[in-house]
C-alpha cells in the first residue's frame, strides 16, 4: 500500500457535511469548508472540485457511534457516503469514531471568541471534521508518509 500524504476528512450529516484537510508532513488537520446537503446528498460537483484542488490520497468519514460504541441510525448513511467517495474518486476511504466531535467543535468555537447566532447559521461541521480527522491521523501514523 502506498503511504498517505494528504487526507480529506468529512463530518457527514443530512443537511451539511464538514470538510477538513490533513497532511502527513505535519500530522495536523485543519478545517476547510462546509458543504450543503439535501437529505445527506452533497452537490457532487463541489465534492469533485475539492478533489481536483486537493488531490487527496485518502478520505476519512466520521462514524457517528452511540456513546456506548454501538452503531447509531446515522452510521449506515455515513458508511454509504464513505463507499460513494471511494467509488467516485478511487481513493481509500476510512471511517473513524466521531463521538463528541460536534460537542468539542462547539467548545472550540466558543474558545475562539464565542458563537454568534445559531449553529444552523454558523455551523461547526468543518471544525468537527478537523477534530475527527486529527483523531484518525493520531491513531494511524503507520499509514502516513511522514
Amino acid at each position: 500500500m502506498t503511504a498517505l500524504r494528504l487526507i480529506l476528512g468529512f463530518d457527514y450529516g443530512t443537511r451539511s457535511i464538514g470538510v477538513a484537510v490533513g497532511q502527513a508532513v505535519t500530522g495536523q488537520a485543519r478545517e476547510l469548508c462546509t458543504l450543503k446537503a439535501q437529505n445527506g446528498v452533497p452537490d457532487w460537483n463541489k465534492v469533485q472540485a475539492l478533489f481536483d484542488e486537493w488531490q487527496p490520497d485518502a478520505v476519512v468519514v466520521g462514524l457517528p457511534l452511540n456513546m456506548d460504541g454501538t452503531p447509531s441510525e446515522m452510521c449506515a448513511r455515513a458508511e454509504k457516503f464513505s463507499r460513494q467517495l471511494n467509488g467516485r474518486f478511487n481513493v481509500p476511504a476510512y471511517t473513524h469514531d466521531e463521538r463528541l466531535t460536534t460537542f468539542e467543535a462547539k467548545g472550540e468555537r466558543m474558545a475562539r471568541g464565542g458563537q454568534r447566532g445559531s449553529y444552523r447559521d454558523n455551523p461547526v461541521d468543518a471544525i468537527a471534521a478537523a477534530l475527527l480527522l486529527q483523531g484518525w491521523l493520531d491513531h494511524n501514523s503507520e499509514l502516513l508518509d511522514a
